[in-house]
């Protein structure tokens, strides 16, 4: 915290005490105190400079420039609350302080002009073009914190990054996959990250390593088309969930890229809606929905399939 002598000596200047004034109520960089208060750059930055070592102002970096404030107050007495009733006398002794606080204003809407002029001009194309901070799998971790504590199964569950995903917010996660080696690095993975609610199953889809009516909600992530069998492997899902239970599939649109048999040992090239809703229903399953969600831009434009259904009771 500063001393209260020194703050006294630098604060005895008028046009310190004016940025002092501009800075407790926004940030603003040297180029906004320039047009607030008509000053030259240097002089503004020498006044900043023997503000901070005071300490009295800080900064902090935004891109090319960098914004100041007021030193956040470690407490309330001292030289902190000298400040504060120097600022509050010498707002209505000095004569710019009004036209300053306007003008400050002013500062405030152009930064805000200019953030409006942005999304005006993207409007009818943010989301299809790279938004900073946008993707998939925040939305996915988003809408998971949301979901009731469950016992999940994670059929064809690969590495397990989508069971990490499941284990932030199930009682437990039941990972199932053919491949020792698979559910070998799926392990590890979860160890480097402490996850301990997964449990690992070494099986197939179409004959799950897990009791009757053992789960409450089923998941194949982009699996399905692996299965030799697909309709058992949804009989399976629906053996093993409880009555009122839900099964969720992200599959691919049916396509025509026979590559991926090669690519990706891809058993289906995909399932169109009525393929999958016909399957779902001869399981068991009611309250079929289906839709596609998702639309790759490169060639071949894979598209995402989501399927939801539910076990009756």
């Amino acid at each position: 915290m500063p001393s209260i002598v020194k703050t006294l000596r630098v604060v005895a200047d008028p046009n310190r005490l004016r940025i002092l004034l501009l800075l407790r109520g926004e940030e603003l960089s040297v180029a906004e105190m320039q047009e607030i208060l008509v000053m030259g750059q240097s002089t503004i930055s020498t006044h900043l400079s023997q503000l901070k070592q005071a300490g009295l102002v800080e900064d902090r970096r935004t891109g090319k420039s960098s914004l100041y404030r007021l030193t956040s107050p470690a407490g309330t007495s001292g030289a902190v609350g000298v400040l504060d009733r120097l600022l509050a006398e010498a707002k209505n002794e000095i004569p710019e302080a009004a036209s300053d606080q306007r003008a400050v204003r002013q500062v405030v809407k152009k930064r805000q002009d200019k953030m409006r002029s942005f999304f005006d001009s993207v409007a009818g194309r943010l989301g299809k073009d790279y938004v900073p901070g946008q993707s998939w799998k925040s939305v996915a971790e988003a809408l998971l914190r949301l979901m009731p504590p469950m016992v999940i199964a994670d059929l064809g569950a690969g590495e397990g990054t989508f069971a990490l995903l499941l284990a932030q917010r199930a009682k437990k996660v039941i990972a199932v996959d053919t491949s020792a080696k698979m559910i070998e690095v799926a392990r590890e993975q979860a160890l480097r990250h402490g996850v301990k609610n997964i449990e690992y199953r070494l099986g197939d889809m179409e004959e799950v390593p897990i009791q009757d009516s053992e789960v409450d909600l089923v998941f194949f992530s982009q699996s399905l088309h692996h299965a030799l069998h697909p309709d058992r492997a949804l009989q399976e899902a629906w053996r093993i969930l409880q009555p009122g239970g839900r099964i969720v599939i992200l599959d691919l649109v049916k396509h025509r890229f026979e590559e991926a048999r090669e690519l990706y040992a891809d058993e289906w090239l995909g399932f169109s809606e009525s393929e999958l809703e016909a399957m779902m229903e001869k399981a068991g399953f009611t309250d079929v929905q289906t839709s596609v969600v998702h639309k790759e831009p490169e060639t071949p434009q894979f598209q995402t399939l989501l399927v939801v259904a539910r076990k009756g009771s």
